[in-house]
């Protein structure tokens, strides 16, 4: 049974190129481990970027036959995807090498820094990240395990999802959609918001209310009418309005162009990222580092030059007057929060989105349709291509042109092009001398090249 990180020495990660595991793998090696790992996309010849990056930081990586498991290795780490009958699987169990999900791992390595978790259903990332680039800023040295890449240490030759920094404070992202988040016993929770997305909105209280209970000091949105709820203290909670008793709030939103600007309890906020939701995010970020000691005009100098994530409103470019704009979008409330932030950059907003997982489409058809259809302008159009289909068993009982149909049947300008291949021949005559594509899709691992073949080909 593994309680601690000091349990073991080489641990091995069936499945080290997914985003939550490379993240572990790379941050353990940080610490001083001997990481090694393999995954279904290694192939032999093949050259793959996160094996690359992961070798030039001192973890061995190997094809998934089992070879890299050996009688050294004291640990060995899957995700909710690897089954049972994985070969890596079976061979860790005749070796009796003890075997841990990706989540229990997190949870033991949480317990052995002073952690704070950020939970909620949308921005868990954006706010790590920027929380981790104040304390870093702030000479603080901390440590983050992220869902996402950080351009900060992308540029670093990096893949930008860790960093073992030698501070005492981690922060972690605190997943909801799989349970995980009830795991964690972190010094402080923050609870950024809740909205339907893989599970009802009862069952989702319930899990907060754990993740609450479980954390030594908890921090909520008082903006958000369901985080409120579970506040510990609203001195610590943060709000985009007045007279909630908030100890932190945002006011005075600008967005022009590619920036944004407010003030922070009367201190002057400037950003270079885009929408409301963003500033949301730097409030939450703003008032744990303030709680930690950071003054809130170090926390406003830090993100002045905050870079943001991988494929969160990242920027290709602007070609012919179209800007092309890459988001991670997936549930209904982040998918209008991506249109709406981009409406101020241009008279006209093409978005499309690419749905992954059938059961998810269907659980969240309609709240897909009132969210998009909210908040789109007359001249604003929506696209969409095909379900993302994983493999498995789903049942594909639902397809993206039913959500345009509804979405048709509210008047909206909305178009499905089944291929998203035939997408770009299709927006042409769409396209106007001042306006955005939004693309918007997650959970596809080819969606990075997509967006950057369609950039190319504008």
């Amino acid at each position: 049974m593994i309680q601690s990180v000091n349990d073991f020495k080489q641990p091995f990660f069936i499945g080290i190129a997914g985003t939550g595991m490379s993240a572990i793998a790379q941050y353990l090696q940080g610490r001083g481990k001997q990481v090694s790992g393999s995954d279904r996309f290694f192939k032999e010849g093949e050259y793959n970027e996160i094996k690359e990056k992961l070798e030039a930081e001192g973890i061995r990586c190997f094809l998934q036959n089992g070879d890299g498991i050996t009688g050294e290795t004291d640990l060995v780490v899957v995700s909710t995807a690897v089954e049972d009958t994985v070969a890596e699987v079976q061979k860790a169990k005749a070796l009796h090498i003890p075997i841990i999900k990706r989540s229990e791992l997190l949870s033991v390595i949480a317990d052995s820094k002073k952690t704070i978790a950020v939970g909620g259903t949308s921005g868990k990332s954006t706010t790590s990240a920027m929380l981790f680039d104040i304390l870093e800023y702030a000479g603080m040295q901390p440590s983050i395990i992220s869902g996402a890449g950080l351009v900060s240490i992308i540029k670093e030759g990096r893949i930008g999802n860790a960093k073992a920094g030698a501070g005492e404070w981690l922060v972690i992202e605190a997943d909801e959609s799989d349970g995980s988040i009830v795991q964690y016993k972190p010094e402080i929770g923050l609870l950024l918001n809740v909205d339907k997305d893989h599970k009802e909105i009862n069952v989702l209280m319930e899990v907060f209310e754990t993740f609450k209970k479980n954390s030594r000091k908890f921090v909520v949105n008082q903006s958000h009418e369901l985080a409120k709820q579970l506040s510990q203290d609203k001195q610590y909670d943060f709000s985009l309005h007045q007279g909630q008793g908030a100890g932190y709030i945002a006011s005075d939103f600008k967005q022009e162009g590619l920036t944004i600007s407010f003030r922070i309890n009367n201190t002057d906020f400037n950003l270079n990222v885009v929408g409301r939701h963003n500033m949301e995010n730097a409030v939450a970020a703003a008032a744990i580092a303030n709680q930690l000691g950071v003054e809130l005009a170090v926390a406003a100098a830090a993100l002045k030059s905050y870079e943001g994530i991988y494929r969160r409103h990242q920027v290709l470019g602007n070609k012919q007057g179209v800007w092309v704009i890459d988001d991670y979008a997936h549930n209904p409330v982040k998918c209008a929060a991506a249109i709406e932030a981009c409406q101020p950059i241009a008279p006209k907003v093409i978005a499309w989105f690419q749905p992954h997982g059938y059961g998810p489409t269907k659980f969240l058809r309609n709240d897909f349709v009132a969210e998009i259809a909210n908040v789109l302008r007359p001249e604003d159009e929506i696209w969409m291509s095909e379900i993302f289909y994983a493999g498995g068993t789903a049942v594909k009982d639902i397809s993206a042109n039913d959500l345009i149909n509804d979405l048709k049947a509210l008047h909206k300008p909305a178009f499905f092009v089944e291929n998203r291949d035939d997408l770009l021949p299709a927006l042409r005559s769409h396209f106007t001398s001042d306006c955005v594509l939004l693309l918007m899709g997650a959970r596809d691992p080819s969606l990075e090249q997509f967006a950057k073949k369609l950039w190319a080909d504008l």
